[in-house]
């Protein structure tokens, strides 16, 4: 069976459920994939030279270091500048009353999720490896469907297990698979 993304789930504390912690997360996954492009070197592979430290932003702070482009522009520009960017905080509304991308009300805390991104230099592209978040509490889940208009939501079980707080608090996300390895292997 061929999986295209590899999807992972971390249970936290309530603690963690921070920006630093997200930024934690995110920095570990960028070391195991600068790591996996040395080893490919070690095997003949020509690699990718990655920028280790990850440039993070907010989307509000891209929206307003951007203002007259879109999402997908903003994201472009600022990964060609940075080559490895964390955007955070991607679902909720914007100054400008549109969110940068969407997102499900009911999975990642708008507030602590975000898309990690890589300069693709072969397809002259930001090119979005993951898309990972700390996910929904009840307080956050609650907010989140109102918000959207989504309050339909709250008979299902999955939702009720959140409420009555059943469910272990999470982070996670899925990285793309065939993307990770056209970007590592530098193809198009």
């Amino acid at each position: 069976i061929y999986v295209d993304q590899w999807d992972w789930e971390k249970v936290i504390v309530r603690k963690d459920r921070t920006i630093d912690y997200l930024k934690k997360t995110v920095k570990k996954i960028v070391k195991a994939i600068t790591d996996t492009s040395e080893m490919l070197k070690t095997k003949g592979f020509k690699g990718v030279d990655i920028v280790k430290d990850v440039y993070f932003i907010t989307s509000q702070e891209l929206l307003d270091m951007y203002p007259d482009k879109t999402d997908k522009e903003r994201e472009y520009l600022i990964t060609k500048q940075y080559k490895t960017v964390f955007i955070i905080g991607i679902g909720d509304d914007l100054s400008d009353g549109k969110s940068h991308d969407m997102r499900a009300p009911d999975y990642d805390d708008w507030s602590l999720d975000g898309d990690l991104l890589f300069y693709h230099e072969v397809l002259d592209i930001a090119l979005e490896i993951s898309s990972m978040g700390i996910r929904v509490d009840k307080d956050t889940l609650i907010k989140q469907l109102k918000k959207s208009g989504r309050q339909e939501r709250f008979k299902y079980a999955y939702h009720q297990s959140i409420i009555k707080e059943e469910l272990p608090l999470t982070i996670g996300g899925g990285i793309g698979q065939s993307r990770l390895c056209m970007f590592l292997l530098r193809k198009a």
